[in-house]
């Protein structure tokens, strides 16, 4: 990131705070942003803008999860995927089914 400026550097660690649904990160970063030269409308807006973005996949994942309401049993016992993806396809790691 040698390219960007400290201004650049903390409206990207904004939104990627924001994406990341990270307290801490926020917290952190919102003070590093006005060290930055950032003012607090700026970084309003920069949030404004990452809320938007993370609200697409968001939105995808709730319609489809009200598509599944309206599938059949026999359409549950055959998923997209093995898995649910939350850690990798690794059969050790992330959600199990519930039965």
């Amino acid at each position: 990131m040698n390219g960007l400026n400290n201004r650049e550097r903390s409206l990207v660690s904004l939104g990627a705070a924001l994406a990341s649904n990270c307290v801490p990160c926020i917290e952190f970063h919102i003070p590093g942003a006005r060290r930055a030269g950032l003012s607090d409308r700026e970084i309003e807006a920069a949030l404004e803008i990452a809320d938007k973005v993370r609200q697409v996949p968001a939105r995808a994942v709730l319609e489809t999860a009200l598509a599944r309401i309206g599938s059949s049993p026999d359409d549950m016992a055959n998923p997209a995927s093995p898995d649910c993806g939350c850690s990798g396809s690794d059969s050790t790691s992330g959600c199990k089914e519930l039965t």
